[in-house]
């Protein structure tokens, strides 16, 4: 169990701090190694550099190719040191010992004492293109050490200002997702979301077993090769056993549930959710997985905004282009360097017009449809190409909003998924596929209304996703017309501020401008979500709060049947004594409002809620109930 697991962690924890003590691993000068290939390394790469000088002062090539070429032979230099370093070491050396270990500094730390510091980027996070080719061991030149001070700066600059900035972007998180709790066992939903391997080029940053891993099956997932054997079944969890055994099999992609197709009216259920990371367990009906979704999205992002403090402002693709990347993302804004979509199946043809590059795609009627690519961007499509609805013409960033016009919601969710997981994978933070995919049903709650129909709703009114399924449910059932919507991406801010409840979205932001709508359109607060709940100074609907938690039926089982045959109730809770310890039916004893302790009286608890399932049973209607005077049951 719990307890001899710790007991043992503990005794290997002990162990390894006995050795470590015994072993007396210091750190001295000699122990730094600089490799003798470094020279030949350095020498070759100024060469290069050199010769793109030439071609420069020659108009072969312009400033801004120089640069990158520049950056890209140093940094290509950089990385054969801290391999040849690497390989000159002695695998027992103390300082590789603790670097590789991970019990103090990194790789890149050790480079910088025994390979060479490398480039170094300025506060504004521009690399310079002189590197510095010494190492600490060596010792730096006055230029060198006062280029070197550019990355010191650079850290503490970053430090100061950058924290805030992930502060920030947590508290948007949280705002958005604080409403998104585990309601209910199983919203009985058929569909699901098809995931496989992401990758970026040919590096494959998340793999399959990862992103299954805890999560259950939305359909049978069956064997390749013997189509009859059925490896997982529907709405089984996908532990670590049955995913070794469907990678084994050759499985290259499983459809799963997802909260992102999760049907529950309100928050998500159980099943959709998967597994509880912190437990290993299933999720309990009660758990604030929003709050959960937002502080693992955001907290990591401190970090990575920190460690650029620990490598001295060195210049790596480091959470500088992160953060703002995420924040960009999750704010659903318009990207820098936005690639151009087709919005037309068909043939392309390339032409040119007035020194500009126009991809005219031929649809299926005939029809011709241009596209203006710049020629500073590399074109994707070739002459006589076949191309889809929704594929990328150029290179650049994707538009999410073109993305869910063009190809649709599910679309548009695997993209943001698959953004979020390359920022935080490509600096070694490995967040779950779900605590993104929380978020992102978040922001895509509402639709906009195109045509009401024969509901209320008005055409371009924003309406929840939940309430406008359930709107037209009723509308088809009378034999009317429903309405019709598309779904809508908001950011985060947005989307918080456009939530149901004007309490949650005054407390975030644009108090007087929240407050002041909700009193024109005298709107009323269902308080679902924690904040408003917290606000008014009630219990909040998570955890122990929730009322299938709170009101318990005790039901004693076999005994005094009320005229319909069924058992009647005694309402109980901690706070309330009976008026009378000995109850009005058969004299059963109560002590201190919970106990029976009159033997030939079994008892069950039951509980009572809002929440149909399997465990919630409604009291009975004709019940004895003990409570203080005053007190309406109702109210509790």
């Amino acid at each position: 169990g719990n307890a001899e697991t710790a007991a043992f962690l503990d005794a290997i924890k002990t162990l390894g701090f006995r050795y470590a003590t015994q072993s007396g691993t210091t750190v001295s000068i000699s122990d730094i190694v600089v490799p003798d290939a470094k020279f030949k390394i350095l020498e070759d790469a100024q060469d290069e550099v050199d010769k793109l000088h030439d071609f420069v002062d020659q108009g072969f090539m312009s400033d801004d190719e120089q640069y990158n070429k520049t950056i890209q032979v140093w940094s290509k230099a950089s990385d054969e040191v801290t391999a040849a370093m690497q390989a000159a070491q002695n695998p027992l050396n103390p300082v590789f010992m603790m670097a590789t270990s991970g019990a103090r500094g990194s790789v890149a730390q050790v480079k910088q004492l025994g390979g060479m510091r490398g480039l170094m980027s300025d506060p504004s996070g521009r690399i310079l293109e002189i590197p510095v080719k010494a190492s600490l061991k060596e010792g730096l030149t006055v230029l060198e050490y006062f280029i070197s001070t550019h990355g010191a700066r650079k850290g503490l600059a970053d430090t100061a200002l950058r924290t805030a900035d992930s502060g920030y972007l947590t508290r948007r998180l949280v705002d958005v997702a604080q409403d998104v709790i585990v309601r209910e066992e199983d919203c009985g939903t058929a569909d699901g979301i098809a995931v496989f391997d992401i990758g970026v080029g040919k590096e494959i940053i998340e793999p399959l077993y990862d992103r299954i891993i805890g999560r259950r099956a939305a359909e049978d997932v069956k064997d390749p090769e013997k189509p009859k054997q059925k490896l997982v079944a529907r709405d089984e969890e996908i532990d670590e056993e049955k995913a070794k055994a469907l990678l084994d099999a050759g499985v290259k992609d499983v459809k799963i549930r997802s909260v992102l197709t999760c049907q529950a009216r309100v928050g998500v259920c159980a099943m959709c959710y998967g597994r509880n990371l912190a437990t290993g367990r299933k999720v309990d009906i009660g758990e604030a997985v929003g709050i959960i979704a937002a502080q693992s999205i955001g907290e990591p992002g401190t970090q990575l905004t920190l460690r650029t403090f620990h490598t001295g402002g060195v210049a790596t693709e480091d959470i500088i282009t992160g953060l703002p990347r995420v924040e960009e993302i999750f704010e659903a804004r318009k990207p820098k360097g936005k690639a151009v979509l087709s919005t037309a199946a068909g043939t392309v043809h390339i032409t040119e017009e007035k020194g500009k590059r126009v991809l005219v795609i031929t649809d299926d009627v005939g029809e011709a449809h241009e596209f203006d690519v710049p020629y500073s961007t590399r074109s994707f499509v070739q002459e006589g190409a076949r191309i889809e609805i929704g594929d990328q013409l150029n290179e650049g960033s994707l538009d999410p909003h073109e993305i869910l016009d063009l190809k649709g919601e599910s679309a548009l969710q695997q993209y943001l998924v698959q953004e979020v997981q390359k920022v935080y994978r490509s600096q070694g933070v490995d967040i779950n596929d779900k605590h993104i995919e929380t978020i992102v049903r978040s922001m895509l709650r509402k639709v906009k209304m195109v045509d009401g129909g024969d509901t209320r709703m008005l055409p371009a009114q924003l309406i929840e996703a939940s309430v406008f399924a359930e709107e037209n449910e009723r509308m088809k059932a009378d034999g009317k017309k429903p309405a019709e919507g598309k779904p809508v991406l908001l950011g985060v801010t947005k989307a918080s501020l456009a939530t149901e409840s004007f309490l949650s979205a005054a407390s975030f932001q644009e108090t007087t401008r929240v407050l002041t709508d909700a009193a024109i359109k005298g709107k009323h607060d269902p308080l679902l979500g924690l904040k408003e709940n917290v606000i008014i100074g009630k219990l909040i609907p998570a955890g122990t709060g929730m009322s299938r938690y709170r009101n318990i039926v005790i039901e004693p089982e076999g005994q005094d049947l009320d005229e319909e045959g069924r058992p009647r109730s005694v309402f109980l809770d901690a706070e309330f004594e009976p008026e009378d310890e000995t109850a009005a039916y058969g004299g059963s004893k109560l002590v201190s409002g919970f106990q029976d302790r009159r033997p030939p009286l079994e008892q069950t608890v039951h509980y009572e809620g809002d929440y149909e399932g399997d465990l919630a049973v409604v009291a009975p209607p004709k019940t004895t109930q003990y409570r203080p005077k005053g007190i309406n049951p109702e109210d509790l």
